[in-house]
């Protein structure tokens, strides 16, 4: 049975053609990943879905009554709160019950009719049924699993982290336990802990959900069933991530054969009317044209544009690049133990631990962004620092991407400003388009082209994965793998850092508990 019908839904913006008469279904036994390269139309899609954009054309039609969860990557949300009051808006109905079974209770005292009770008692049941008297015990376990008991349950929302606020919000949405949930990169600021709770919630999730993700083997774990979004088209593919990916493969194949034989019969039939149109086989000629002029064309199988990352870098003869010594870190008290590290020349160094832990605080201080309690850390004299922030922040977002880096580097002809885009994997009409327009990805790729624009020895990334495609992340890593100087590393992702890191830190290990 289908809880989501989408119809024949065309949608485009500028010049590019996100889906064009695209058709799919979610049944109620769907547990749907959504794949596709950054930039084709993803996050929009869901947009549709939840109807706060609509589309060109087409239809959305979701089963009568069903409860739909969306979880956006950039909404904001809990000012005033505290995570755990905000956390108790899930239940925002179930306490409006309660004191409605109150009031029946107070109207009893003062007046003992006999429905006052019998209306508290069905409240009563209602309550049970939903749990009610198991709440707090319920927001425990969903804090544990996604790592927000470290954060603290007084901690206002508005003080916490871009990340720190996504887990909130996912929390609160896995407790609303909606029919549908609709996850844009839920996985984003998650340690690996905490993703394995979040797939055996899914797992164990008794309604449908599409999952917007780069992350391929959290996908594999969580779907039986996959949309593509891709050149204009939505294509649904049953079974897990990597079959689904198989599939494509042999899609595409008999796309490209068929397009192949396709051509070889225009070439035939374009050179047979080249030259019989004006002799004694004209009539056969006209009819070849008009057979030419009435087939279907098979489009080639498209390539997407692939990015290529290379950091320059500056020569530095320090055998000890970086000193870090009895740190103390944090904001109104320390977050970690005293910290000490170095790192000498050309080392590679990852930051791992839970969101939260203090590793972009770390980062911040070392590179004197923040004040630190006690404590150094001093660079070398040589040091020239390329420096990546997780924050999709621009000084004017209405801004393109082309006159965004124009700004930062007044002296690059634009020219060369479309082609540093185009390396980082951003197209020509994009880099057009203003930067709040832009998916996560694709803001992401703008960052590391400025990055590619300063040399430097030492690259710091705090969390330069979020948002990106595969084929992106892959580019990064053999970048950051060959740069000859030194790379300190926050990422999420084991992944993206086995093989070719020299030490991890572990910043959790070293967080102080409150």
């Amino acid at each position: 049975m289908s809880v989501l019908e989408v119809e024949h839904l065309s949608m485009a913006f500028a010049d590019k053609q996100l889906y064009e008469d695209a058709s799919f279904r979610l049944n109620k036994e769907d547990h749907m990943g959504v794949i596709g390269q950054n930039g084709t139309g993803k996050s929009t899609l869901i947009k549709l879905l939840t109807q706060t954009e609509l589309p060109d054309e087409g239809t959305v039609k979701w089963q009568n009554k069903v409860t739909i969860g969306y979880l956006d990557q950039y909404v904001k949300a809990g000012a005033g709160q505290t995570i755990a009051e905000f956390l108790h808006t899930a239940f925002a109905k179930l306490f409006a019950m309660a004191e409605k079974q109150a009031k029946c209770y107070a109207d009893y005292a003062q007046d003992p009719r006999d429905e006052l009770l019998e209306k508290a008692g069905k409240i009563q049941e209602e309550l049970e049924a939903a749990d009610f008297y198991a709440i707090d015990t319920r927001i425990a376990q969903v804090m544990t699993g996604l790592g927000i008991d470290a954060i603290g349950s007084d901690k206002q929302v508005s003080d916490c982290s871009g990340g720190q606020r996504s887990k909130i919000i996912l929390a609160k949405l896995l407790l609303e336990q909606p029919d549908v949930l609709l996850l844009d990169e839920p996985t984003n600021y998650l340690d690996t802990e905490h993703i394995e709770w979040l797939t055996d919630y899914l797992n164990d999730f008794s309604g449908c959900y599409m999952v917007i993700s780069h992350d391929f083997d959290f996908l594999e774990k969580i779907t039986n069933c996959i949309i593509d979004v891709a050149f204009g088209k939505i294509t649904k593919y049953t079974g897990s991530f990597n079959s689904a990916v198989k599939q494509k493969e042999v899609k595409k194949e008999v796309q490209r054969k068929a397009y192949e034989k396709q051509q070889q019969q225009i070439e035939k039939d374009e050179a047979y009317i080249r030259k019989n149109k004006a002799g004694t086989r004209s009539t056969m000629a006209k009819s070849r044209q008009k057979r030419l002029d009435k087939m279907e064309r098979i489009t080639p199988p498209s390539e997407n544009l692939q990015a290529h990352f290379n950091f320059p870098y500056v020569e530095l003869m320090s055998s000890e690049v970086l000193t870090v010594k009895n740190l103390s870190v944090g904001y109104q008290t320390p977050l970690l133990e005293p910290v000490t590290f170095t790192m000498s020349h050309g080392e590679k160094v990852v930051l791992k631990g839970f969101n939260g832990a203090g590793k972009s605080t770390l980062i911040k201080s070392i590179l004197g962004k923040l004040p630190v309690f006690d404590g150094t850390a001093k660079f070398v004299p040589a040091v020239k620092i390329a420096y990546f922030d997780q924050d999709l922040v621009w000084d004017d977002p209405n801004q393109t991407p082309l006159q965004t880096i124009q700004n930062q580097f007044p002296k690059l002809e634009p020219k060369t400003i479309r082609q540093r885009l185009a390396r980082a994997g951003l197209n020509a009409a994009n880099a057009m388009k203003p930067m709040k327009l832009l998916s996560g990805g694709e803001q992401t790729k703008v960052k590391l082209c400025a990055l590619e624009l300063v040399p430097s020895n030492f690259l710091i990334m705090d969390e330069p994965t979020n948002h990106l495609d595969d084929e992106t992340k892959h580019a990064l890593r053999e970048a950051l793998q060959n740069f000859s100087g030194n790379v300190l590393l926050v990422t999420h992702e084991p992944d993206f850092y086995a093989g070719w890191v020299d030490k991890i830190f572990d910043v959790a290990a070293a967080r102080l508990d409150k």
